[in-house]
């Protein structure tokens, strides 16, 4: 019963206000004292492990956003070596791997959601991706919430689909029919070594923003989709594991690869808790890129 009240509330519910609202109150750094019980409430709250942050101090972030987004210490996270080993590119519990079936990706208990409208429904960019590879993470509130390339890989177009602003728990995973395709989010095109990649950054309720490292913040709201081209003095090359973006609050990161471009490996399974930086994948060795 709580879970079907849940769900409905998130139908009725102002989603885009709140959201826009929390994002504010993230971002200000007027009232340290309200700024810090926030954060040390969410960190008992949620089990935030201080110890892996840079600065494992709560109270020395001037904002809970520069609290959510912190950096990890070096090399706490190393990353699996391996020219043919794909890294996971964030923290968080795997919803859903496998394979692209037609035009349908997994999502949960009987539901799932369209490639097609998952990419802003651009067909050039959708094409190399059928029957293809995806793998779906969900970050929870206790999350590091930093985002980084499961492989080298140079940005070949950014497309922000605007959308509605569900959660993207489990609970709401279960129950909202094609979640991932119907809530804002960024994809990112890359041309790597194994073909494209699509590395695209969901948001939700709550969520204030989505950022990356070549365009800054992609302010939620915008009306129809937006599709940005880079080439030449444009492009922007990421080495594996790099950081490309971070969530300003937490969401799901969904990778697709084309079509024999890469093996998950055998313990990454549905439910499983993984590591950025720890082996993921193996890329093939026979795939031609696109």
């Amino acid at each position: 019963m709580f879970d079907k009240l849940f769900v409905l509330s998130q139908y009725i519910a102002p989603q885009r206000a709140i959201s826009h609202l929390a994002g504010r109150l993230a971002d200000d750094d007027r009232s340290s004292a309200l700024k810090n019980r926030v954060i040390h409430w969410f960190i008992g709250r949620y089990g935030v492990d201080m110890s892996e942050a840079a600065e494992p101090d709560p109270e020395a972030y001037p904002s809970f956003n520069a609290f959510f987004t912190r950096a990890l210490k070096p090399g706490i996270r190393p990353l699996a070596e391996g020219e043919e080993t794909l890294v996971s590119p964030v923290d968080g519990v795997i919803s859903q791997l496998g394979q692209v079936t037609g035009d349908r990706i997994f999502q949960a208990k009987g539901q799932s959601f369209s490639l097609s409208e998952l990419l802003g429904g651009i067909e050039k960019t959708t094409a190399p991706f059928a029957g293809g590879e995806f793998s779906t993470i969900y970050l929870s509130p206790k999350d590091y919430h930093r985002i980084h390339m499961p492989m080298a890989g140079t940005l070949r177009e950014m497309i922000h689909i605007p959308g509605k602003l569900f959660s993207v728990n489990p609970v709401t995973a279960e129950n909202v029919p094609n979640l991932f395709a119907r809530n804002e989010r960024v994809a990112c095109i890359f041309d790597t070594d194994a073909g494209p990649m699509a590395l695209v950054l969901v948001g939700a309720m709550i969520v204030g923003s989505v950022e990356t490292r070549w365009a800054g913040v992609v302010v939620p709201g915008s009306k129809g989709v937006t599709a940005t081209h880079y080439e030449g003095e444009q492009a922007v090359t990421f080495a594996k594991g790099e950081e490309m973006g971070r969530f300003r609050l937490g969401s799901t990161v969904i990778m697709v690869m084309p079509k024999g471009a890469v093996s998950w490996n055998s313990d990454q399974i549905a439910g499983k808790t993984v590591r950025m930086g720890e082996a993921f994948g193996t890329l093939s060795r026979t795939h031609s890129p696109v």
